[in-house]
């Protein structure tokens, strides 16, 4: 039996502005989806998805998995005509919007097909499998997921707007560190939030380009703390890029009151990741006193929150 993992992601800098050809940071979470994969006699294949998942995430998501999973076999060259595979999904990382799930399927997917079929996969040809897996899901997806699914680490990201190849390097940091993520439990649509941040860039070009300033100044900064291990840095640094989000009108009252609760806990950083007006939030929380401390008000105060490690 064949076996592989595929590592979450969040996004620590960059949520919208990448959408301009500014640098985004994102890292791999210490959460991960599992995949076992037997060949079997007869054709075709056989899914169990056993992951943890927020209610519907997995129905919602259905159609668009089949298509990526036939993405992967295509791409690793197994002939379902001539084989039959049972797929098995597992692991601790809950199906949710912003936390790679979807990589991290396609990851822990491909590396169970290589070991099965003992292809002798590097990690370079795993991500690109998840690649074309990820397809299934978003069209024509950044990269950024599948990489940070199948390196670890963090993943600086510079989309390129001429329609060449996207710049992504991956960054390994000096040890993981503590992190809350907590959750709206509100979905917003991402193709409404990007137009209407893009609407209001073009309503006052001038006042944008000096949040984008501030943004590059931020992000220059948050690299170099990340770098260094700066963590009480790094906290000030997602604070700003949040008020930037807030005023870009990402953030909403719920994630606003979120964001509060965690730093008067102790977080060191708290901003909205993803989309905005709806889905998480990330707690910087360095130490598991510190991180438990977080998690509990957030809990508390009825958020779904869970714990979980950056830069693995």
């Amino acid at each position: 039996m064949g076996k592989g993992s595929g590592f979450g992601k969040t996004i620590l800098f960059g949520e919208h502005f990448v959408v301009y050809g500014l640098p985004a940071l994102a890292s791999a979470i210490g959460d991960s989806t599992d995949a076992e994969v037997k060949i079997t006699e007869g054709r075709g294949y056989n899914l169990i998805d056993d992951r943890p998942e927020v209610p519907g995430y997995k129905e919602k998501k259905f159609d668009e998995q089949k298509i990526s999973i036939k993405n992967i076999i295509d791409y690793m060259g197994v002939d379902l005509e001539r084989k039959h595979l049972d797929i098995t999904l597992g692991g601790n990382l809950t199906c949710a919007s912003g936390v790679g799930a979807s990589a991290a399927s396609c990851v822990a997917l491909a590396r169970a097909i290589n070991d099965e079929l003992n292809l002798g996969w590097d990690d370079h040809k795993i991500n690109e499998a998840a690649y074309e897996g990820e397809k299934g899901y978003h069209g024509t997806p950044s990269g950024i997921d599948n990489t940070a699914s199948t390196f670890g680490g963090l993943v600086y990201f510079v989309k390129n707007l001429e329609g060449g190849s996207n710049t992504m390097e991956t960054i390994k940091v000096a040890k993981p560190v503590e992190m809350v993520i907590a959750s709206s439990g509100m979905t917003a649509n991402t193709s409404v939030v990007v137009a209407d941040v893009r609407k209001k860039k073009e309503e006052n070009p001038d006042w944008f380009d000096k949040i984008i300033k501030e943004y590059q100044d931020v992000m220059k900064e948050a690299r170099q703390a990340l770098d260094e291990m700066d963590l009480e840095r790094v906290g000030q640094l997602m604070n700003k890029n949040h008020g930037l989000l807030q005023q870009i009108t990402v953030s909403n009252e719920k994630l606003d009151k979120m964001v509060k609760i965690a730093r008067k806990a102790g977080a060191l950083g708290a901003k909205v990741t993803g989309t905005g007006r709806g889905g998480n939030i990330n707690c910087l929380t360095p130490g598991a006193e510190l991180q438990d401390k977080v998690y509990k008000s957030l809990t508390n105060a009825g958020f779904p929150a869970w714990k979980t490690k950056i830069g693995v």
